[in-house]
């Protein structure tokens, strides 16, 4: 369940109650549902450009107060390395998303090559609940 991977009352400080190497579970949300996210190996990844949109449907009405995106600075490798904050660089962010607007980010990575991790953090509207996501992507 995609949908599940939240926490509550974050109030935005992402960075300093999500450690590192436990980013794309959350911070071990849910109970640990999702810790597998964080292992560290050759996870597939998905042939990007470097400009990219993300395309996100609010099938729960949620809104957004932002969405912000980072992208796995170069010399990283995810098949060696945890997930850290300081491995991230925030490459796009959006204002408030209205409820049940669909939302295209337009994202741009220059200068990256070969495998990289995509975190997205998205803040809901309705409570203040994060949703967090990882993508694993190849920029050839």
């Amino acid at each position: 369940n995609w949908n599940g991977l939240l926490r509550m009352d974050m109030q935005g400080q992402h960075e300093s109650r999500i450690p590192d190497g436990q980013l794309c579970s959350g911070g071990q949300a849910e109970g640990g549902r999702y810790n597998s996210l964080d292992a560290v190996g050759p996870w597939h990844a998905t042939p990007m450009n470097n400009n990219f949109t993300l395309h996100y449907e609010d099938t729960a009405n949620h809104g957004g107060d932002y969405y912000w995106v980072y992208v796995t600075k170069q010399g990283y490798d995810p098949a060696t390395q945890p997930l850290t904050w300081g491995s991230l660089e925030r490459v796009a962010e959006t204002g408030v998303i209205a409820p049940g607007e669909p939302v295209d980010i337009p994202v741009s990575a220059p200068g990256r090559t070969g495998h990289h991790v995509v975190y997205v953090i998205w803040q809901a509207s309705h409570l203040d609940q994060a949703f967090y996501s990882c993508s694993d992507v190849d920029f050839g």
